[in-house]
């Protein structure tokens, strides 16, 4: 029952908003307008245009204008009711992108026929979320063009004690056409291209015993599959609008990819860099797998070499990892790999020196967050995607995920 009374409320309101948008005629005085080609453009006729709206279908009538030079016609109307070039009005496209960032396209459809009672197709919601999706893309590279010509307004506010930044990458699933040329692992076909994902947050406080305590609600993310370039451009940009200059205390924290400190070296000088504690513990796992089959001897090693690492005492655990003889040609290529990664990060891994200045030493929130911006929406069963679309959904994703969606639709309004 509570259906249908809805069902019926929707199309007396689409009678309703129909016979709101149906335009007058311009007056007398008013029916040339500029066309691009530097003419006038006449008024001939007024023409009707269906259009779905969040109470249902609805025919809007207004102006059209030809221009009798280039032959170009115009409906002004179209652009200030923001239907231009579509048949869903402002409010639907809205629905369409709210789901399509969050789920698959159909599951999205299912959604909007739920609760708005609306007929949509699969296709519509794709495309409607991932044109949405690239227009906010199209303001974030706007955005970074204007940081790349250091025409950033400054940030106002009060003092941030600390800033962090971190930034790591996922593999996202693509069609073929978008691995031409690319290796994947072990010779095989690449079949994933790199999701670089970066998150700014905020810490004020410490619990009882040190540890440091995020602050509530202050991530923030950027994603896209580009090169690392141009993605520290994105995640500089971002870490300055966050109040990077304001900050007392800055931090880079990333695992130990070489790509991500370029990056903190070149966009974020002078901040502590940490290596992720937890990926520096897997390095002395993985190494001590390859040493002893025994679970028993596994743990025995990494109790001493993990000791030294969390005391920060690379200075040691370096000559300790290159002692370790064998004549096995890839042991012992893993060994010198192992010991160079952790003489490379010394100093990113004084960590009780980190801990006594209550800063966080593990990339959770960054791993945490590749999961559920990129994993959750990007990584599901039979998902392939150009790397166009990904990036479409990944900058609507990131654009809801950071309560920027709402803004979005202002300036647009605007």
């Amino acid at each position: 029952m509570e259906m249908a009374v809805r069902s019926a409320m929707h199309l007396a309101g689409a009678a309703v908003l129909t016979k709101l948008l149906q335009l007058p005629a311009p007056a007398a005085d008013h029916r040339n307008i500029p066309c691009a080609c530097g003419h006038q453009a006449r008024y001939r006729e007024l023409r009707s245009k269906p259009i779905l709206t969040a109470v249902g279908n609805v025919e809007i009538s207004r102006p059209y204008y030809l221009c009798p030079h280039c032959h170009n016609g115009q409906f002004p109307a179209d652009i200030e009711l923001d239907i231009e070039n579509t048949a869903f009005s402002p409010g639907v496209r809205r629905m369409q992108a709210l789901v399509g960032q969050d789920a698959p396209f159909d599951h999205g459809r299912q959604q909007i026929k739920l609760l708005a009672d609306l007929e949509l197709t699969t296709k519509s919601v794709e495309r409607t979320a991932e044109v949405i999706g690239e227009a906010i893309a199209v303001g974030e590279r706007q955005e970074i063009q204007r940081a790349k010509q250091l025409d950033l307004p400054m940030v106002v506010g009060n003092p941030v004690p600390v800033v962090y930044v971190q930034i790591d990458a996922t593999g996202v699933p693509v069609v073929k056409k978008e691995t031409v040329g690319r290796q994947g692992k072990d010779g095989h076909p690449a079949r994933h291209r790199d999701a670089k994902l970066g998150c700014v947050f905020t810490q004020t406080t410490w619990d009882k015993e040190g540890y440091a305590i995020r602050d509530p609600d202050t991530t923030t993310y950027v994603c896209a599959i580009e090169i690392a370039e141009e993605f520290g451009k994105r995640i500089y940009l971002e870490a300055w609008q966050r109040g990077w200059s304001r900050a007392a205390i800055k931090v880079v924290i990333g695992d130990g990819a070489e790509w991500i400190w370029n990056i903190a070296d070149l966009h974020f000088p002078g901040a502590i860099q940490i290596v992720d504690l937890y990926h520096a513990r897997q390095h002395l796992w993985d190494l001590a797998r390859k040493l002893y089959l025994q679970e028993a001897e596994q743990r025995r090693w990494m109790m001493i070499h993990q000791d030294m690492l969390d005391k920060g005492d690379i200075e040691n655990l370096v000559p300790a990892i290159r002692s370790i003889d064998s004549s096995n040609p890839e042991l012992a290529e893993t060994i010198r790999n192992t010991a160079n990664y952790f003489e490379t990060h010394a100093e990113r891994m004084r960590y009780p020196e980190f801990r006594r200045q209550h800063l966080f030493v593990g990339s959770g929130v960054i791993e945490a967050g590749c999961k559920t911006v990129i994993g959750s929406r990007c990584k599901q069963s039979g998902m392939f995607w150009t790397v166009r679309a990904a990036n479409a959904i990944l900058a609507l994703r990131c654009c809801h995920i950071n309560g920027r969606f709402e803004d979005y639709w202002e300036a647009r309004r605007a």
